[in-house]
């Protein structure tokens, strides 16, 4: 139907590095499962409409925010706050579950500046 968004709910999408799931979206906000292999990673990157929130639900993320470089354990979280260049890495050998709140006036995947990607990525 017109003008409804169910696919874009709940839908897996795969990434190199692993994968997320949008669990729910709604004005100025959208809220994410990403799933990190292990000894994988993002890309360095940016957002300039979005800040994000990352709790880890399981596994022990290394976080790059800024020029800090720090761990966020199981139940424990933490900030990105907008155009504030950040990675999120899974040095572990067990998948890194984390949930993502991305809060902002624009909250899509095109907003994203990548500067440094393993991937090969733009």
């Amino acid at each position: 139907k017109r003008g409804r968004e169910e696919h874009l709910i709940h839908r897996t999408v795969e990434r190199p590095w692993g994968s997320y799931t949008v669990l729910e979206r709604g004005e100025g906000y959208k809220i994410k499962r990403i799933v990190l292999k292990p000894r994988s990673k993002l890309s360095l990157q940016r957002h300039r409409r979005r800040s994000e929130h990352w709790v880890v639900v399981s596994g022990v993320a290394r976080v790059t925010r800024g020029t800090e470089v720090y761990w966020v354990h199981t139940n424990e979280s933490t900030f990105i706050p907008v155009m504030t260049m950040h990675r999120l890495e899974n040095s572990g050998n067990e998948p890194l579950q984390i949930i993502e709140v991305q809060n902002g006036d624009y909250v899509e995947e095109d907003d994203i500046e990548r500067f440094e990607d393993d991937y090969g990525r733009p």
